[in-house]
């Protein structure tokens, strides 16, 4: 018998935490395959006939919703589009509610975003479907993890012993807090660079290097990945301006110097040009893999649909 570990085994994906290498890597290598089916110009597989999808956006992002929607389209599954913003949740329905209404209604996937922490996990203690995380608050982000991950092998070809710097407002990032899990889980050097205004407390505590000083924090990097400035989520000021903090933490040709020549340039998006990133090293056609990110989030998307699915299809793990 073997003793190679099994696939994928959850129920759901609610982050990165609690997730095995081998479990990473069997997600990322069934969404390399679907790369290949995204560029075909057939792209509609039948998998997922006759399940339902509900994307359920209590914040907005329409670029990933649309890439879930997509990849739930190309697996063949029926997707629905919730309207939180005129939905009965304006009314005072709490989750609960929400998740016992769902209920009525059998999906087979349930994909969510919302602003808070934590309250993807409690909806899916209440629903009988599979849940996907597309985001809460500033705990995880899951999926762009994932992709950003196919997105590095797949330009560098490996993810082991790459040294990575996250760059920009750590404390207000789910994105960050998940690339950090899965990158540490797959052998990845991981450093993140920020002022100190915009560091967690304790994020030393995850295994990165900490940098405040961008210069230092680029040093021999293999990836450059730039996070957005959340200003949505901050309450007071941060930084002094947005021109300053540019001045000191924009990723420019001059301090992308520091990095390795071959360094790959990563944001998850949407960019704000001109205060994380110039615009001409986002468009740099050899460095930038910003476009490439988007690409893999509808393979990945589509790998975890086909898993957390597996089960309804009667096939084994």
């Amino acid at each position: 018998m073997s003793s190679e570990p099994l696939g994928f085994r959850h129920k759901h994906l609610l982050g990165i935490e609690g997730l095995q290498p081998f479990e990473i890597r069997d997600l990322l290598d069934r969404a390399d395959g679907f790369v290949d089916l995204n560029r075909r110009a057939d792209k509609k597989l039948q998998l997922l006939k006759g399940l339902t999808q509900i994307n359920l956006f209590f914040e907005s992002s329409t670029r990933t919703q649309t890439s879930f929607e997509l990849a739930g389209k190309r697996l063949g599954a029926d997707v629905v589009n919730m309207s939180v913003a005129s939905s009965s949740m304006k009314k005072g329905e709490t989750l609960i509610d929400t998740a016992m209404t769902l209920n009525a209604m059998h999906p087979d996937v349930l994909v969510v975003r919302h602003q808070d922490s934590g309250a993807v996990a409690l909806l899916a203690r209440h629903v009988r479907c599979a849940v996907i995380n597309a985001g809460d608050g500033a705990h995880e982000h899951p999926t762009q993890a994932l992709l950003d991950a196919l997105t590095i092998r797949r330009r560098k070809g490996r993810i082991e012993g790459l040294t990575v710097a996250i760059c920009g407002d750590i404390l207000h990032s789910r994105v960050a807090r998940s690339n950090i899990l899965l990158l540490l889980a797959m052998g990845a050097r991981v450093r993140v660079v920020a002022p100190t205004t915009l560091l967690p407390a304790g994020i030393a505590s995850f295994g990165v290097d900490v940098f405040t000083d961008m210069q230092r924090g680029l040093e021999d990097a293999d990836i450059v990945m730039m996070l957005r400035l959340q200003m949505e989520r901050m309450q007071g000021s941060f930084v002094p301006s947005l021109s300053e903090y540019f001045h000191f933490y924009g990723l420019t040709y001059d301090k992308l110097r520091a990095a390795k020549p071959d360094a790959l340039i990563m944001h998850p998006g949407p960019m704000n040009r001109g205060v994380e990133i110039d615009g001409v090293v986002a468009d740099d056609i050899d460095r930038s893999a910003i476009l490439d990110q988007v690409e893999m989030g509808v393979a990945v998307r589509m790998a975890v649909l086909d898993v957390l699915t597996r089960h309804l299809r009667g096939e084994a793990a």
